[in-house]
């Protein structure tokens, strides 16, 4: 093996090994062949960011209901019914059921923190949170995240979907310059 993979240990026992995952061909149809039932059934896209932002609104009106619904953001979510009643939520949370399926399916469900052998526990979890803030901050401010441009917008042929989805990955691959030490034994 090369001593730069870092293969998923599976769950279980030694004589149930993990399965091997899906054919990426195989799966990439089964995405758009979802992302055009979506079109058709719903008119509209997929998304990630539209859910998170649905679930903090309501958690926020708990706490503070006047100054939710007097935002001129949040607002109109709650003027219409509860945020939560909304095809992007429920898309989030077949997500989640689905890839805990997934995972359970495929003997590979199993708890830790996924990280490279010169960062600690702590380390990953807090540059995934802050790198999970920033994503959700500009995906609010930008009306949209990377899954609505690079499926959505893609699929729709979008000019700036594609400039957009071409900055992602030069600037994910200028990047790894300066992080790839975390990962590299």
């Amino acid at each position: 093996m090369n001593p730069h993979q870092h293969p998923i240990p599976a769950a279980g026992s030694a004589d149930s090994p993990a399965a091997p995952p899906w054919n990426p061909y195989l799966a990439g149809i089964g995405l758009g062949l979802t992302l055009l039932l979506s079109y058709v059934v719903l008119g509209a896209g997929l998304g990630a960011s539209g859910s998170i932002a649905r679930v903090a609104a309501t958690a926020a009106h708990a706490l503070a209901p006047a100054a939710v619904e007097g935002n001129a953001y949040l607002g109109p979510w709650f003027a219409e019914g509860s945020p939560l009643v909304h095809y992007l939520v429920a898309m989030a949370a077949g997500v989640l059921l689905g890839g805990f399926l997934s995972a359970l399916a495929g003997r590979r469900l199993r708890a830790g923190v996924e990280r490279g052998p010169r960062i600690s526990s702590r380390g990953r979890l807090l540059f995934a949170l802050a790198g999970g803030i920033l994503v959700g901050f500009a995906s609010r401010m930008a009306g949209g995240c990377t899954s609505g441009q690079a499926l959505s917008g893609g699929a729709l042929l979008l000019t700036g979907s594609f400039a957009f989805m071409g900055a992602v990955f030069a600037s994910g691959y200028a990047a790894a310059w300066f992080v790839r030490k975390e990962w590299l034994p």
